[in-house]
Parts: structure tokens; C-alpha cells; sequence
């Protein structure tokens, strides 16, 4: 009965695929069996033809293999043993699917992903995507959201917790979206700042006593008083650096500043450093898009973020050296202050450990200062997603596609996978008590928050991510809040909790239903810009142009750069 309406369904869809082939709504010529929206019990009804239903584990009858690209990071590399006994190995085990992995160094990840996509030889699965906008109009990829109805993990999700406006923000003008994204219950801070509460406290800064209502200047301030303090007590000179930041140089900045800019930025209202690509912004007051990359807003920016090199509290290497160079010099107390997020506090607290000494020092994460606004740098509920190839539709056939897609929800979207890929096996890597994951004795790992219990004992405790490649990050990213949390050590939980305390929540963009020739002439337009922006940003920011003197200059060089076209574009999409 299955296998006749299995038949009678793949039918229908044929038959809708070949009209959808005739319109020009869309921009990829890869048949689809409908763009209309499914309840997740629909979902569910015809996953379950298929063979796959929500809750259910996927597997399929035979062995087959799907390939993926794969987001390799220095500091936790793949290795053969994970294809062998870790999280590859048990996703084989598990479901008879075996990922046929391209690897690709993360510090190149997009630009090796764009190539192979141009060249038409990607991996039918692409995880770790921020922005697909450049794959769009070309055809290789597929408009998953016509899809979407063969996932009823995803679907439960999106009906669950009201997701159709924020996936409304990456649907584009032909009614699609082309990224299954990581979708949050709400949104949660991930990137802060580490700092050395002893050295903050020896100097007379109660951090968390300011912190609530603190900005940037004072941040300033208290560093100044750090400084004098480290002077004082010979750990560093007057003509030192105590701050210097990773994942804003050569190695992960993207030439842009990276993590510190965009940070900072969005505290003054603006995007800047690995938000740059977001520069534009929308003004409810006025019902239109502008350049925040221009504004007076965007010059208190990067005024404020160069009174910190200025004032020798910053080093401007910061935005060109390696992410190492910066961990390193934290770790033997040379700096006070740090960026982070919940993946680097144990390994950043086990690097001090093995540098400094056990009771040599005492680490605080704290709530980032203030600018113009007081609101967190993370507001959206949507995380970098997946791509699926068209060419996987074309060498899979639709059956076979659709079946590949349930595999695609269970390992991205399913309560089975996400605690597989996070926390490895039960029994073997963690353990359940009282209601709470914990890792088992003789594991840990720097991905989750928990470092080396006994580093210094005898026995060799593992890391489960460098042994097992469990807890990486190209599949974990979303989810409910609770399923987010459940590794949060107490520092981590007591960070969240006074974010969400002391800070509000920006408003989100609205989706701009543009046309494929529009989104093409847009990128023409905004690759130069957003080179130029970067390029002047960094000068102003390490002080080699002069904000004041050459500020009009700046704004010409953008105006020269079509930013006055951009913006007027967005608007005219908008009213439309």
C-alpha cells in the first residue's frame, strides 16, 4: 500500500515539477513539487509515505552516500578517526548514510565553497552558510523552502515556535528561501569578552558592580587603571598593549575587524566587521533603508573604537595578526581582556591554567559596554544554515533527493541528532543524572565549556571534540533554548542570565524582495563599497587616517563607490 502511494505521490509531484519548470517565478530551473506551506502534521503525513515521520530516526534500507562539504577548524582538525569511531562512523551506524566529506580549511571556507559551486563540482550538502545570496541566482542551488513539506523536524520547529516571519527575512522575491537554517527558540549572546577579574579588581574595578549600566568609556577607564596597575608591578610598560583581540586579523578578521567591530558596531546602531555585509539598515521612523556605514552614528564608532588604540590600551596588530598570537599573549598575562564565546571558555581558562598556575588568576566573562543603544549584538533567531546543490536533485533523481532531504532533517533538526552531535554517545561520553548531561570521567572538551578536569594527572583524559569530532561546529547551532543550554557551565549560565537582565533586543531588518537582475546589480555595487568601508575602517580605527580631517573624504569615496545607488535601490524595492 505504502509502495502504490509512494507512487501516486511522486506522480503528483512530476506533474506540478513540470509545471513549475514553465514559470519564470523562480531563478533555478530544478523542478519543485509546490512553494505552498505545510502544517508540520502535513509534514509529517507525507514524510510518513515515505518511510519517515517526526521523532523517528532516519535510515534507509541500503547503503548510499551523500556528499558534504565540511568546515575544518585549525584548532580542533578532522581527523581519520572520526570517520572510523567518531561522529561520522555513528552517523553510519545509526542512519546507513555514509558522508563523503570534502574538507575545507575554515579560514577559506566560503571562497573554496564559491569556486566549487561555480565550477559545478560541490558537494550536494553545504553546511556552515552565512549568506547564500551569491548562490541564488545562478540556479546551483535549490530552493529548499519547496521542500520543506518531506522535513517534519523542521517543520514541527518552525510551527512550534512561530518561525514563518523570521524565515520571511531570508525569503527572497521569487517566494523562496535557499538556506535551511539553525533556528533558536529565542536568541542567545554567544560572543563577550573575557577579562582578568584579579588584575580588574587589583587595579579597584568591581566589574560587575558597573557593568549593568557601563559603556564604552568606562570600559576605556577601567583599562587605563589596569594598565597603571600592570605597570606598577612590572608585568608590562607604558609602551605595551593589554588588549589584544583574535578573530579580527589575517587568520579569521576577513579583512573587516572581525568579531570586536561588529560587537562594538551594533552597540552604536551600525554594522561593521563580520556584520559588513549587513551594512545596510532599515528606519521604521521613516519607512526606509540608508548606509549605516555612513551615518554620524557609524563616526561615534569608530571615534570610540580608536580612542582604544590611541590611548595605548589596544594594539592595532590586533586586526592583522593570527587568532594565536592573541590567546597566546593572553595566556601569559600579558593582556587583560579577551574576546570569547561559549566554545573557547574552557580552552582559554585551560590555557591560563597551564601558563599562569593554578590560583595565578581569576576570569569574568562580562556584558558588552554600551554605545548609543543598549541592546545585545545577537537579535536574530536564525543561524548560518544549509544549501543543498542542485546538482544533488540532478544526479539523485527525485525520489532518491527526497530522501536524501529526510536525512538532511533528521541529522540537522531532530532531538536524537542534535544530542548526538553535541554530547556523543550515552553510556560512552556522558551521562544523564538527575535530569542533566555530564560528560563521564576521562572526557572532556573545550567545544562544550569543559576543560581538562586533571591536567597535569598521569592518566590522559581525552577531548571529545579533537578525538571524536563531537561538539563541532558545522551541525549543533540552533534548537530550543533548553537544548542550547544544557552544557552551560554556572559562569556561562550566569553570563546569559545578566545579558538577558541588562539587555534588550534590536530590531530585525525586513526581508527585501528583490529581483535576480536586482540582486546582481546590487552585488556589482556593494562588493567595491564594502571593500572601501573595510579599507577606511581599519584606518580610521588604528589611527592611519584622521577621523575628523578625512571623514568627508571617506563619505566621497563611498558616494564614488555607488553607495547613494545602493541605497536608493533598497528603497525602491521596498515601496514596491
Amino acid at each position: 500500500m505504502k509502495k502504490k502511494l509512494l507512487c501516486t505521490m511522486l506522480s503528483a509531484v512530476m506533474l506540478f515539477s513540470a509545471a513549475a519548470c514553465t514559470s519564470d517565478a523562480g531563478t533555478s530551473s530544478e523542478p519543485a513539487p509546490t512553494s505552498e506551506a505545510v502544517s508540520s502534521a502535513e509534514a509529517s503525513e507525507e514524510a510518513e509515505d515515505l518511510g519517515y515521520t517526526f521523532g523517528d530516526t532516519f535510515y534507509s534500507d541500503e547503503p548510499v552516500k551523500y556528499s558534504m562539504a565540511f568546515s575544518d577548524a585549525s584548532w580542533y582538525p578532522m581527523t581519520d578517526q572520526w570517520k572510523t569511531d567518531g561522529v561520522f562512523a555513528k552517523i553510519k551506524e545509526l542512519t546507513n548514510v555514509e558522508l563523503e566529506i570534502t574538507a575545507i580549511d575554515s579560514g577559506d571556507y566560503d571562497n573554496k565553497i564559491a569556486l566549487s559551486v561555480s565550477a559545478g563540482d560541490a558537494p550536494y550538502i553545504i553546511p556552515k552558510i552565512y549568506d547564500e545570496s551569491k548562490y541564488v541566482d545562478g540556479g546551483a542551488v535549490v530552493p529548499v523552502s519547496k521542500w520543506t513539506q518531506f522535513m517534519p523536524n523542521f517543520t514541527n520547529f518552525v510551527e512550534t515556535y512561530d518561525m514563518e516571519a523570521d524565515l520571511a527575512t531570508i525569503t527572497r522575491n521569487d517566494g523562496n528561501y535557499y538556506r535551511l537554517p539553525g533556528m533558536l527558540e529565542k536568541p542567545l549572546q554567544d560572543y563577550t569578552f573575557m577579562i582578568r577579574k584579579d588584575l580588574f579588581e587589583a587595579a579597584g574595578v568591581d566589574v560587575p558592580a558597573i557593568e549593568k549600566d557601563w559603556t564604552w568609556d568606562d570600559l576605556y577607564d577601567a583599562l587605563v587603571k589596569v594598565k597603571a596597575y600592570m605597570v606598577a608591578e612590572g608585568m608590562c610598560t607604558e609602551s605595551d598593549y593589554i588588549w589584544s583581540d583574535l578573530w579580527c586579523g589575517a587568520e579569521s578578521g576577513q579583512q573587516s575587524g572581525g568579531n570586536l567591530l561588529k560587537l562594538m558596531g551594533y552597540t552604536y546602531g551600525v554594522a561593521s566587521g563580520w556584520a559588513v555585509g549587513d551594512c545596510m539598515m532599515y528606519d521604521e521612523a521613516s519607512n526606509s533603508w540608508y548606509l549605516s556605514s555612513t551615518t554620524e552614528d557609524y563616526k561615534e564608532f569608530v571615534t570610540m573604537a580608536n580612542k582604544f588604540v590611541a590611548g595605548g590600551i589596544l594594539d592595532p596588530e590586533t586586526f592583522t595578526q593570527d587568532d594565536s598570537t592573541a590567546t597566546n599573549k593572553f595566556f601569559r598575562g600579558e593582556t587583560a581582556i579577551i574576546s570569547t564565546n561559549r566554545g573557547q571558555i574552557a580552552a582559554f581558562n585551560s590555557g591560563l591554567q597551564e601558563a599562569l598556575g593554578d590560583g595565578a588568576y581569576e576570569t569574568y566573562l562580562c556584558v558588552i559596554p554600551q554605545g548609543s543603544n543598549a541592546t545585545m549584538a545577537e537579535n536574530t533567531r536564525l543561524e548560518n544554515g544549509v544549501m543543498i546543490t542542485t546538482k544533488a536533485y540532478e544526479e539523485l533523481g527525485e525520489e532518491e533527493f527526497i530522501k536524501m532531504l529526510r536525512f538532511v532533517d533528521w541529522l540537522w533538526y531532530s532531538d536524537q541528532a542534535y544530542d548526538l552531535i553535541k554530547w556523543g554517545i550515552e553510556g560512552e561520553t556522558y551521562e544523564v543524572v538527575d535530569g542533566k548531561k555530564q560528560l563521564i570521567d576521562g572526557w572532556f572538551c573545550g567545544g562544550l565549556g569543559y576543560g581538562d578536569p586533571t591536567p597535569d594527572d598521569t592518566e590522559d583524559n581525552k577531548d571529545m571534540r579533537l578525538e571524536y569530532g563531537y561538539a563541532g561546529g558545522n551541525f549543533w547551532y540552533g534548537h530550543t533554548v533548553a537544548q542550547m543550554t544544557d552544557n552551560f557551565t554556572p559562569e556561562t549560565q550566569d553570563f546569559c542570565d545578566r545579558v538577558s537582565n541588562y539587555r534588550g533586543l534590536r530590531s530585525i531588518n525586513p526581508p527585501l524582495a528583490s529581483t535576480p537582475d536586482e540582486n546582481e546589480q546590487l552585488n556589482l555595487w556593494m562588493t567595491p563599497l564594502k571593500d572601501k568601508i573595510n579599507a577606511w575602517t581599519l584606518n580610521f580605527v588604528t589611527g592611519k587616517k584622521d577621523i575628523n580631517a578625512d571623514w568627508d573624504a571617506y563619505i566621497k569615496d563611498c558616494e564614488a563607490s555607488n553607495s547613494q545607488s545602493v541605497v536608493d535601490l533598497y528603497n525602491d524595492i521596498h515601496s514596491r
